[in-house]
């Protein structure tokens, strides 16, 4: 068997290659045409179809397993804990060769999984995913900053609005930014302004309330900063990021929806109680095609919430959950699961029954405990409706 080891680095591999336990050829290249054409050669210099292993580098790996795909190659993308533990025996200088040739030498005596790739449909979908969960975390901070300048500029705001990050809201903080720029204008000159430069739909006589409430609140406040104060050019600057993070977000959950509609699993999903849109779509782009999972006990392990046991001498036996998979599936899971207990009302769900028998004394589990027990029935559960392609149905289900 011949077999190409990388150990992948920023801009460069150092690369191996092993026929029959035996190297032949090492060396360097970039990442880079011609360095991949090196590698190109070398394939086609093999006796037979060589098998590539590399260790999972993050954005580095990326363009190694492109190159793969792009010419059908069979490759191997380890993981960086499972790297480590296959090779620690053979360790005893960690360099960028010796960990190429470790990769190769433990090739032929571990048993490996080829990597089965994302198709571009499922590719397009994580990318979205992850944007979105990047705009969500930016949102965050963002909402942040203009909590700590509205509090001193225009406190009542936040009373006010139902969402200091809805549309309509940061349109009107971006307006009067403090109650000094409500103090000599009208209500119908307040009413105009709300009208032009806002993305509500209201009507006009819906517009002359909020102007009523507005000055009514500018009567009232009693601001710590002063309105030529920088606090007040603040308040207005977090609120037009926060307005266009808050936009983004609406277009991204858009498209991910929109692509969604496509897979057969988002109606599978979808099918279960306490699923919405959104959420669905999330889970087809982190969890990607099921039927490359030949069990729902490596799905379990993808996400990261297989069991590992813990037992010392006299010392107690614990579980807890690997956490090696997937963290923004598990994450999704997580709030999947929560979401379907709080719409409990919407329909029967067998995942919720669980739950609330879980709960029961006299060994009631503790509701995170609960919750993962959970979030394994319904990876069970979907992993054997999109084999069978069939829809959710309570009656159905095992209970």
């Amino acid at each position: 068997m011949d077999v190409i080891a990388l150990d992948v680095s920023n801009g460069r591999s150092y690369y191996v290659l092993y026929q029959d336990n035996i190297c032949q050829f090492e060396g360097e290249i970039k990442h880079d045409k011609k360095g991949f054409m090196r590698i190109q050669q070398l394939v086609e210099s093999c006796h037979s179809v060589p098998e590539i292993v590399f260790e999972a580098t993050g954005v580095y790996s990326r363009v190694i397993e492109r190159f793969c795909q792009n010419n059908n190659f069979r490759y191997y993308l380890l993981n960086p804990l499972e790297a480590r533990k296959q090779t620690d025996s053979l360790r005893v200088n960690k360099t960028d060769i010796s960990d190429a040739h470790k990769l190769a030498q433990t090739h032929y005596f571990h048993e490996r999984k080829p990597t089965n790739s994302f198709s571009p449909q499922y590719q397009k979908m994580r990318q979205l995913s992850r944007w979105y969960e990047s705009n969500e975390q930016e949102i965050k901070k963002v909402r942040n900053q203009l909590h700590v300048f509205l509090v001193q500029s225009f406190p009542e705001y936040e009373k006010y609005f139902s969402s200091i990050s809805s549309e309509f809201a940061l349109e009107i903080i971006q307006l009067f930014p403090h109650p000094k720029r409500l103090e000599d204008l009208s209500r119908t000159k307040i009413k105009n302004l709300i009208l032009k430069t806002t993305r509500k739909n209201i009507s006009s006589q819906r517009a002359l309330i909020k102007a009523e409430e507005l000055l009514r609140l500018s009567e009232l406040s009693y601001p710590a900063v002063s309105e030529q104060s920088i606090e007040v050019r603040l308040v207005a600057h977090w609120a037009n990021e926060l307005l266009q993070l808050v936009l983004l977000k609406n277009e991204i959950k858009k498209e991910l929806i929109d692509k969604a509609l496509h897979f057969k699993e988002f109606y599978i999903y979808k099918s279960f109680p306490g699923i919405g849109e959104l959420t669905a779509a999330l889970l087809i782009a982190e969890l990607g095609d099921l039927t490359r999972f030949d069990n729902p006990k490596q799905l379990n392990a993808y996400v990261g919430i297989d069991i590992q046991r813990y037992q010392s001498g006299n010392s107690g036996t614990y579980d807890r959950i690997s956490k090696r998979g997937n963290t923004f599936a598990r994450k999704i899971l997580f709030n999947t699961v929560n979401n379907m207990i709080r719409a409990q009302k919407s329909g029967p769900n067998h995942i919720v029954d669980y739950y609330y028998r879980a709960k029961e004394k006299p060994r009631a589990k503790k509701h995170k405990v609960a919750l993962i027990g959970c979030m394994d029935r319904f990876l069970k559960s979907i992993h054997n409706l999109v084999f069978l392609g069939q829809l959710y149905d309570y009656d159905l289900s095992p209970q």
